[in-house]
């Protein structure tokens, strides 16, 4: 696993923040210190992911291709941020609310849970906080400097992010449920397909030079399908 406490500044940062998280179903809290070492991306969320009527938010539950598990989310925005992370080929495991993060600010005790832990490939971690720019207040702010510091003292990688570009997310969330099992090509279909598609080109000048054609790939319906709703989604975004 990679990550450690680095640097003689954040060793503070190590006894003055607690990390509550779940195990076996049982709350704990311990500190930085004592827990970054923890497997953040398979523990159970802290909180439950509920909608109701008349509130701000929109929970659910998102199926990771990734993971081929649920991953629960508190807003379309986090929705989003979760089908693009399932789409990074550096992500290996994704966990929605890993743990409290406790600290005292000086005047009062703080508590805030990141959205998600994520797990890359080399055994790096990231903590991702979700929120459009134009919501951020000072509480948030604050929170996510918090944040930030505690990761940076156990070597993780914190980041905020905002609303995606629209007309790519709109084809994204299109796209994505072909990463669905049931979806599955032959490996040699889908890297020839790669190769071609590596720089930009029409989607059927691209399907006759792959040799395979369009139809072994995805059929030409849904190639014709692809296609249209490209443009309906980019007309969508721009309105």
């Amino acid at each position: 696993m990679v990550g450690a406490p680095v640097g003689v500044f954040e060793e503070a940062a190590l006894a003055a923040f607690d990390l509550a998280f779940s195990v076996d179903g049982t709350l704990v809290r311990r500190s930085l210190g004592s827990s970054w070492d923890t497997p953040f991306e398979a523990v159970d969320p802290v909180r439950e992911f509920s909608w109701h009527k008349g509130g701000q938010g929109f929970a659910g539950w998102y199926y990771a291709a990734t993971l081929r598990d649920h991953v629960g989310y508190e807003s379309w925005l986090e929705r989003d941020r979760l089908i693009l992370l399932d789409r990074d080929p550096q992500v290996v495991a994704i966990a929605s609310q890993p743990f409290w993060l406790h600290w005292h600010d000086g005047t009062r005790k703080r508590r805030h849970a990141p959205d998600y832990f994520v797990r890359l490939a080399d055994g790096r971690a990231r903590v991702v906080d979700v929120r459009a720019a134009d919501e951020m207040d000072e509480a948030t702010r604050e929170a996510f400097e918090a944040t930030e510091h505690a990761c940076r003292a156990v070597g993780w990688k914190f980041e905020w992010v905002a609303r995606p570009e629209p007309v790519f997310m709109a084809n994204i969330r299109w796209l994505y449920r072909y990463r669905r099992a049931r979806c599955g090509r032959p490996v040699a279909v889908a890297d020839r397909l790669r190769e071609v598609f590596r720089e930009p080109m029409g989607l059927w000048e691209g399907a006759g030079l792959s040799e395979t054609g369009w139809r072994s790939c995805t059929g030409s319906h849904q190639a014709s399908n692809l296609a249209r709703h490209r443009g309906r989604a980019t007309d969508r975004a721009r309105r």
